[in-house]
């Protein structure tokens, strides 16, 4: 006799004879339906979900307890259409909603395979998304703030001798660019990412270097500008020494003031950089 399996959403209240498959893919979604259960509980009952992003929780549910792992393959869109049950459109949506947040990605012959899940993937998306969408200098540099200025702390409580040396020798070798702004933006972002990866946290890196890399069009206006590399420079100094300190706390200070240089400037350069 056939194994049987609810689906998801409005078309739950169908039971669907479902053919053995060879993965087992039907029973792993099985297992985390029956985790995802809850007791029934007094009080009203919440909105149901779009049956597409119960798919996808489904998935993300799947790969946290382990059972997909980087570099599964899934099913094809038969089976789990068939392990699901539910039918092609709101399976597809799920897919691509996985798909863009760097969690699945497609290959040849349309099969899905579970990415790598490396912090700087998964934050791809986001930064494409920063990068042509409608661009708010105020609100990509509050977020970069809240970020950067965390990891710039981190650093001078946790950098290694000679991270603290290798960062202040790349604030220094800005003396040497005053006039060369392409040579500066090279050394800027290695700057800043040797502050990343002093601070030691993988993902807040990731998500620094993502907003980092948003609007660097404009930024490359900027740093053409008269006095704006002198006084980056400067900035990256006064940071560099004080995380050579070990004091976090001035640290941040100057790396807001740098933040702030870096805000202004991007506006200035804006008026002169159509969008």
């Amino acid at each position: 006799m056939p194994t049987t399996f609810t689906g998801l959403g409005c078309e739950g209240a169908r039971v669907i004879p479902t053919p053995p498959l060879s993965d087992a893919f039907s029973e792993l979604v099985a297992a985390e339906r029956r985790l995802a259960q809850k007791p029934d509980t007094a009080g009203p009952v919440p909105p149901r979900r779009p049956i597409s992003e119960q798919v996808a929780a489904r998935f993300l549910a799947m790969i946290k307890s382990g059972n997909l792992r980087s570099g599964d393959r899934l099913p094809t869109e038969q089976q789990m259409t068939i392990a699901f049950g539910i039918s092609r459109p709101p399976l597809r949506e799920a897919l691509k909603a996985l798909t863009l947040m760097g969690v699945l990605e497609s290959r040849q012959g349309g099969r899905y395979t579970v990415t790598d899940l490396s912090p700087s993937r998964l934050v791809a998306p986001f930064n494409v998304m920063l990068s042509v969408g409608d661009y708010d200098v105020h609100e990509h540099f509050e977020a970069r703030a809240l970020v950067e200025l965390d990891l710039v702390a981190r650093a001078a409580e946790r950098a290694t001798p000679d991270q603290r040396k290798r960062i202040l020798q790349h604030a220094v070798d800005g003396r040497a660019f005053y006039d060369d702004p392409v040579a500066f933006r090279l050394l800027d972002l290695e700057f800043h990412q040797s502050l990343y990866d002093a601070a030691a946290n993988r993902l807040l890196s990731a998500l620094a270097q993502g907003l980092y890399d948003v609007a660097l069009d404009v930024r490359r206006v900027a740093s053409s500008l008269p006095g704006i590399i002198e006084t980056s420079v400067g900035q990256h100094i006064e940071i560099a020494e004080a995380v050579g300190k070990g004091d976090p706390v001035a640290a941040a200070a100057a790396g807001r003031r740098h933040l702030e240089h870096v805000r202004d400037t991007t506006i200035l350069a804006m008026t002169a950089t159509p969008r």
